[in-house]
């Protein structure tokens, strides 16, 4: 069971904002009638000439995307490096020796799998002997490419839920080009058939969750009055089978000004499924409900602290990670309670600890087995693996035995099996996969990816920089070795910077081939806003305190330069969704620290973001413009506000997609246009598809990252 934070930021089971392009005009057309007279920058000049490129489908829109969209290809596509690029990246995605990730599901491992026969890809599944061995008798489930072609639809697959124990009848979500919102379908994976008169939801943002074979827990789009403004589902229902889906049994609601109200089932150890309802009054605020099944009226809300995040159980504990103080424990510790005891008292009596990390230590996160609670536990970013158990009093745990100084993640894992799934990579070593069994403790290589690029001849080595207020921010450098420190290395440095997500040491094939094996630096900083120091790292920079994030890239960039590692002439940025406002940020405050800035999928208009799409759900991160000291502050940092006609600023790469429905691709477009009205260089690339990922499949990913590689060479390399 997913975090309500994990689940908003991956936009998948819960979804988001609104049902349809339709949707997503009608409430930008209306926000922007209401907010129109209000927005002005720091000149005074409204807003009001730019709005009509939040309007995703409009004509006059579109006519500037594609203006824009010619000139950038036109350019890039017509370097002769781009050809190779394109290839080289697609060569590396469609790949056969890629390392097919599973779930193990009753004895099964399933995996969707992707390359150039299948585009869109296939939901397979084999034996596990034969999965480890060396030729894997993969059996296909459902093609996703049959069936778009079939459907005339631009399916992208967002996974599926099964129902346990047998894992038979699955809901399958699928997204019309990429987007958050998708339609769920049951489909059974016996027979490979879609199941007559199943459950089907129209196009939404939201989810299901199986009670039963003939009970679905449903929180989507019911019509008007059914999402709150953040435009997340607002009620939930129970869905019995034959019923038309207006029949569902309402059992809880939200309200409004909530971030939103996610139902779904805990699997127990006996089969049995528990309903449990989070309802997020704020991004990181959430009151969680055990709705008694017998009694759907007599939700009973668990005395657990808001900032919290609550897990699986384990052994009849239930697992709570605190992102605050709370009776004794301390922000960042992972405890247990009785959830029977809970269930018989209605109140929460033992609390137990089962991990605490120190100031350098955070936990990456966890996966339960039959047997173990497995655990990928960081220091100073680089991670480990522990197995943790229960012994009926207290918690008590060991690491295992994986490679060190670099990335160990727990995959996929099941609590009804002890076989588990565990991936160490680093910068130069490929991701390896391991079992481990929880029961016996054996563990044995189980896939591994080839080498892509000479690690052999490079270098990953980790650095402190000293941001402004003496905060020592950790950083990666992944450079050829000898490389001579006199300040012409083209360098690529990389953020994020928020949502407690941590930037992990990792092996990208792509990077390796299109950026490292051509002379190019990349440089990772783990700046706070991340989880790379748990919670208080993560909550230094909210709201109104969110400029120690910017000082602290700013100090990495600052701190490359005083090595002489790179310069200003040869020093790139890039950034996605929060990274793309830390990129719009950079462009405005320091525009003479660098010479390239990938600003992808972007957040840039911050006195609006809020009105747009899935932007209301986000203030327990930014802070919100309708209150005046943290509007004040917002425009302070907002890159579309400060633009300014007279400051020189780097060539800005923005990429983004039509499709996108979490973060609004008028963001990129109004900033892009502010541009061209004050003059200023830059290129777009607005994928018609694709979604949050501005790209639908392989092709479109290979295409988009050849694009980005050349504007690099380009501009790093070339010095243009």
């Amino acid at each position: 069971m997913k975090t309500i934070k994990q689940n908003i930021l991956i936009g998948s089971a819960i979804g988001a904002a609104l049902l349809s392009t339709q949707l997503v005009n009608a409430q930008n057309n209306a926000t922007s009638k209401r907010h129109i007279m209000i927005e002005y920058n720091e000149a005074g000049k409204t807003n009001a000439d730019h709005l009509y490129l939040e309007e995703v489908l409009g004509e006059r829109a579109l006519t500037e995307v594609q203006g824009w969209n010619d000139i950038s290809l036109k350019r890039l596509t017509s370097d002769p490096r781009y050809a190779k690029m394109e290839s080289d990246a697609l060569e590396i995605l469609n790949s056969k020796d890629k390392i097919a990730y599973v779930s193990y599901r009753n004895g099964e491992a399933h995996n969707f799998w992707q390359d150039a026969e299948h585009v869109r890809g296939i939901w397979r599944k084999t034996a596990l002997d034969s999965y480890l061995s060396n030729s894997t008798q993969w059996e296909t489930i459902l093609d996703i490419d049959a069936l778009a072609k079939a459907e005339n639809k631009n399916w992208v697959y967002q996974g599926n839920g099964c129902l346990a124990p047998d894992y038979e009848l699955c809901m399958v979500s699928l997204s019309d080009g990429g987007k958050d919102a998708n339609v769920q379908r049951e489909y059974n994976a016996r027979t490979k058939t879609w199941v007559k008169d199943g459950f089907i939801t129209p196009e939404s943002k939201g989810g299901t969750s199986w009670l039963d074979k003939d009970t679905q827990i449903i929180g989507i789009d019911f019509g008007e009055g059914s999402l709150t403004e953040s435009g997340y589902p607002m009620i939930a229902k129970l869905w019995k089978r034959g019923q038309n889906i207006d029949e569902a049994k309402e059992f809880m609601r939200g309200d409004p000004k909530d971030v939103g109200l996610f139902a779904g089932a805990m699997l127990r150890a006996d089969n049995s499924r528990e309903i449990l309802v989070t309802r997020a009054r704020t991004f990181y605020e959430s009151d969680v409900y055990w709705v008694p099944r017998d009694n759907l009226k007599d939700a009973v809300k668990i005395p657990i602290p808001s900032k919290s995040n609550l897990g699986n159980e384990f052994k009849e504990q239930i697992l709570l990670s605190l992102n605050e103080d709370w009776r004794g424990y301390k922000s960042g510790d992972l405890v247990s309670f009785s959830f029977d005891d809970f269930m018989e008292t209605r109140a929460i009596r033992d609390v137990h600890l089962v991990y605490r990390p120190d100031a350098k230590s955070s936990l990456n996160g966890y996966g339960i087995t039959k047997s173990k609670v497995l655990m990928s536990i960081s220091r100073d970013v680089k991670s480990a693996a522990y197995a943790f158990d229960w012994d009926g009093s207290k918690w008590t745990s060991n690491q295992l035995d994986f490679p060190a100084n670099g990335t160990v993640s727990i995959g996929a894992t099941n609590d009804k099996e002890d076989i588990a799934f565990i991936n160490s990579e680093s910068f130069l070593k490929p991701s390896t996969l391991w079992t481990y069994d929880s029961g016996t403790g054996k563990q044995a290589q189980a896939k591994a990816l080839p080498d892509w690029f000479d690690s052999n001849a490079m270098s990953a080595d980790q650095y402190f920089a000293t941001s402004k207020d003496g905060t020592k921010v950790p950083y990666f450098v992944v450079r050829k070795k000898g490389l001579e420190m006199d300040g012409t290395n083209p360098t690529l440095l990389y953020g994020y910077g928020g949502f407690e997500v941590s930037l992990n040491p990792s092996y990208s094939a792509t990077r390796g081939k299109l950026w490292l094996e051509n002379g190019g630096i990349y440089v990772l900083a783990n700046i706070r806003g991340g989880g790379e120091y748990g919670p208080k790292w993560h909550q230094a920079g909210l709201k109104t305190n969110r400029q120690v994030i910017y000082d602290d890239f700013i100090s990495v960039a600052e701190n490359l330069i005083e090595k002489k590692l790179t310069s200003p002439k040869h020093l790139g940025i890039e950034g996605g969704s929060n990274g793309g406002l830390l990129m719009g940020v950079m462009f405005t405050q320091r525009p003479d620290l660098f010479n390239a800035v990938i600003c992808a999928v972007p957040l840039l208009d911050m006195l609006r973001y809020d009105k747009l799409l899935a932007g209301a759900s986000w203030v327990g991160e930014y802070g919100s413009p309708s209150i005046p000291e943290e509007r004040i502050f917002l425009e302070s940092i907002s890159p579309y506000h400060n633009i300014d006609s007279k400051t020189e600023y780097p060539e800005v790469f923005f990429v983004t997609s039509t499709k996108d429905d979490r973060v609004h691709p008028g963001h990129a477009r109004k900033t892009a246009k502010r541009f061209e009205d004050q003059g200023h260089d830059f290129l777009y690339y607005e994928n018609i598809d694709g979604g949050h990922s501005a790209a639908a499949n392989l092709k479109e990913t290979a295409k988009r990252l050849a694009l980005q590689h050349v504007y690099l060479m380009q501009k790093l390399k070339d010095g243009k």
